[in-house]
Formats: structure tokens, C-alpha cells, sequence
């Protein structure tokens, strides 16, 4: 029996998260206490470690439970594992444990070629692909120097938001499931579906595209695509009328929503937190507005705010950033212009493949466009974009080869993490369901 227990001790030695994991209150250092408690966000180094102000550290150990929600658990969305310190049914810390998706994507990033990097990237954030696509392309021109015909840039616009979309229909489903609304449910993937088709019919693909590439796009967009468009708009503008109808006002769906994980703008902005969680909160900071990329400067579109940044804020800020993202898609369609969708630039894009068949000198530009890839001049770059969770970053180093020598994304699922302990403090475990939720983090992206 001994040698049994010896050996369940050394099985759980190997499986431990070390310094991730939460540690009983009484081990557990003054200033990490405040952190897991969502008392403080930082301390700075001059700050007395022992003068915590409200904190109750002494709260005896044998009268709280440390518990695992997830990594296996229907409704953290993904592999993420929550340690929490409960006293009954209220949390009293709570410690994001992260690493069961780790797929080293940036370290492969910098083993594949700027031509081949579309393929690892858009697999991070899998629901919203083409925004990872869209980043990774703008750092590489952007070290390129190149400018992208304007067909290139619109077409671009046009995917982010039918993107955008589709990835908020996909968290209004799966919060609506979380709160017990499996109309909800059906609902939300009923209508990305629309938008995953559309996808298919101009990448060919419904995910993981590498559509939008270094130098423009690999392809124009398909014959009928305004008519397509058109259907996608007129649908679910018409459906969003029915989400509010089965939510906004909702008795029992207000009572788990309102006032719970509420984070104020001074902590979601010492936290970092970008995207929906920071705006609900009040803060108008959208990088399509307030640092424009693309063409967003020239299309009309409102920054949707919420006031106490609460569950309800964030579903209703997401809920009517649909229908601005379906106002820019409206204005792409009006304004779309005519000419090339990649750069004509035999060093950034392959020739035409009916050029391939007729030319011998097309045939060897490409067979070494695709073996050994674009070369980029030296130099770094900061490149950031506005996903449907935040501020997406993309920090590339080149060093003059067809290889990114550094490469680094700053992913807003990663970062917004941060604020679950300051959300979930004080709260029920019960409501934790729905304040996870609503961060709406995709683990891909956190893990990377």
C-alpha cells in the first residue's frame, strides 16, 4: 500500500503546472495573494509586499476548497484549466492554467517561408482565420515596402468582417448554450453558416484558408459574390432582431448577466485588455478607428461602448458589433474597386497559372517563388489589427533571407485571461460559466 501511494505522489510530481498553479493561501506569497484575488493588478517594486490593504490573508485554509474547472470541462472553451479557491459557492481566487494546446506555431513560423507562414498562422485563433492571415501578411509587406492595388485592400476589409461576423454569431451561440439557451444555440450556427459557405466559395475552404497571402490575395472573388454578400447582410441583420427578442430582454438570462464579472476601465486597461472587454467597460479604443489600417478611414462605422462592463455589456457590445461589421460590409460591396488583387511584382507574387503553361521563365519564377520563398530586406516590425477578441499583433524580425528570423504574435485571447481572477472574485462558481464565456478566449491562440 505504501509503494501504491509512493508511486501516486511521483504521477502527480510529473503532472504539476509548477509556479502556474494555485497554491494553498497560507504558502502563498502577499503579492501573488493579491493577483489571484483580483485585489490588485500590479505592484511596483518599492510597494511593502505587506501592506495589502483589505486583503484577508489569514483566512484560515481548512475552511475553503480548491477546485479544477476544466481542462476537460464543457464550457471553458477549450483546454483551459481555472483553479479556483472557494468558501461555499463564492470564489475567492481564481488562476488561469494554460499550455495543454502548445503547438509552437511562432517557433515554426520562423522554420517556414513568408509564402508558406499563411498556412501556420491561420490555425491560431480558428475562428477567425483570415484575421491571423490578414496580420501576418501586413508585417511581411509592411518589411517588403510594397503597396497593394486597392482591390487587394477592399477584398481584404470584405473578409475581416464577414469574419468578424461569423466569429461573433459563433459566440453568441456557444454563451447562449452556457446559459442554458440551446436556441441559442442552433440560432448562431444556423447563420454562420452562411458565412462559412461564402467562405468555401471563395477560398475553398470553410477554415484554416491561406487566402489572404503576402503581396494581396491568392484569388479574386468568385462570380456572384455581391449577390452572395447581399444574402448574408439581409439574413442576419433580419435574425438579429431575433436574438434580441430571445435574450436582451429575457428575465432569467438579464438575472444571470447583469452586474456579474464586472470589471471597471481602469482595471481592463492595467490588465491590457483589448476588444470587446475593454470597450464594454466604456473605453472607445478600436484600431480600426483610432489607428486605421486597411481602408477603414474611409467607410462610416460607430465604436460600440457599454457603461459598467458586466456580462450584459460585452454580449450587447458583441451583438451590435454585428451590425456595424454588416454596415462596413455594405459599404465594401458599393465601393469595391476594379484592377489586379495582388501586388504585380514577380519578387512578392507568382504569375498567373495560364502564364505557366506558355512561358518557360514563368515556370522557373514561380517553381522558385514557392521552393525558396520572398526575400525580405532586414529589418523588425510591429504590425497590429483589430480581431473579433482585440488588439492581434504581429512582431516580425527579418534578416534578409525567405525566413522570418523572429517572429511573435500578440494574441488578445492570451492576454484578456488576466482579467478572469478580477471578474470572478467575489462572484458565485455558478457565474463563472458565464463570465468565461464571456471573455469569449480561443485556446489555439492562447496556446500558439
Amino acid at each position: 500500500m505504501s509503494d501504491e501511494r509512493h508511486e501516486h505522489r511521483d504521477l502527480a510530481s510529473e503532472t504539476s503546472e509548477g509556479s502556474q498553479e494555485l497554491g494553498p493561501r497560507q504558502s502563498t506569497a502577499p503579492a501573488e495573494l493579491g493577483r489571484e484575488t483580483g485585489s490588485f493588478l500590479r505592484l511596483p517594486e518599492s510597494h511593502p509586499a505587506g501592506d495589502l490593504g483589505d486583503i484577508d490573508i489569514e483566512h484560515p485554509d481548512d475552511e475553503t476548497m480548491i477546485i479544477n474547472m476544466g481542462p476537460q470541462h464543457p464550457s471553458t472553451h477549450g483546454v483551459l484549466r481555472l483553479m479556483m479557491e472557494l468558501d461555499g459557492e463564492t470564489v475567492l481566487r481564481t488562476k488561469p492554467v494554460i499550455g495543454y494546446l502548445h503547438t509552437g506555431m511562432e517557433k515554426t513560423g520562423e522554420e517556414l517561408t513568408y509564402v508558406q507562414g499563411a498556412t501556420n498562422v491561420t490555425r491560431m485563433d480558428y475562428l477567425s482565420p483570415l484575421s491571423n492571415e490578414l496580420v501576418y501578411a501586413l508585417a511581411t509587406e509592411a518589411l517588403l515596402g510594397v503597396e497593394l492595388p486597392p482591390r487587394a485592400v477592399w477584398i481584404r476589409m470584405l473578409l475581416a468582417e464577414l469574419q468578424r461576423v461569423s466569429s461573433h454569431l459563433m459566440w453568441m451561440a456557444t454563451n447562449g448554450m452556457d446559459l442554458g439557451s440551446t436556441t441559442m444555440m442552433i440560432f448562431g450556427f444556423r447563420e454562420r453558416e452562411l458565412c462559412l459557405a461564402f467562405f468555401e466559395k471563395t477560398t475553398g475552404l470553410r477554415m484554416n484558408h491561406d487566402f489572404i497571402r503576402p503581396g494581396g490575395t491568392a484569388a479574386d472573388l468568385p462570380d456572384g459574390w455581391e449577390d452572395d454578400v447581399a444574402v448574408i447582410c439581409d439574413t442576419v441583420i433580419a435574425r438579429l432582431d431575433d436574438y434580441d427578442e430571445l435574450l436582451t430582454g429575457q428575465p432569467i438570462f438579464r438575472e444571470r448577466v447583469e452586474g456579474v464579472g464586472a470589471i471597471t476601465a481602469d482595471e481592463a486597461l492595467a490588465l491590457s485588455a483589448t476588444g470587446p472587454i475593454l470597450r464594454s467597460a466604456g473605453v472607445p479604443w478600436d484600431l480600426r478607428r483610432t489607428m486605421p489600417y486597411l481602408a477603414y478611414d474611409e467607410v462610416d462605422f460607430d465604436v460600440i461602448v457599454g457603461t459598467y462592463g458586466d456580462n450584459f455589456d460585452r454580449y450587447a457590445v458583441r451583438l451590435n458589433e454585428i451590425r456595424e461589421s454588416i454596415r462596413i460590409v455594405r459599404q465594401v460591396v458599393e465601393k469595391m474597386p476594379g484592377g489586379p488583387y495582388r501586388v504585380l511584382d514577380k519578387k512578392v507574387t507568382p504569375p498567373p497559372r495560364a502564364r505557366i503553361d506558355e512561358s518557360m521563365e514563368a515556370l522557373i519564377h514561380h517553381f522558385k517563388l514557392f521552393t525558396e520563398g520572398i526575400r525580405v530586406p532586414e529589418g523588425e516590425v510591429y504590425v497590429a489589427v483589430e480581431s473579433p477578441r482585440g488588439e492581434l499583433g504581429c512582431y516580425m524580425v527579418a534578416d534578409g533571407t525567405g525566413k522570418p528570423y523572429r517572429m511573435h504574435i500578440r494574441a488578445p485571447s492570451f492576454v484578456n485571461l488576466q482579467s478572469l481572477p478580477v471578474m470572478l472574485h467575489g462572484g458565485l462558481v455558478a457565474d463563472a460559466v458565464a463570465s468565461i464565456s464571456s471573455v469569449d478566449p480561443v485556446m489555439g491562440e492562447v496556446d500558439r
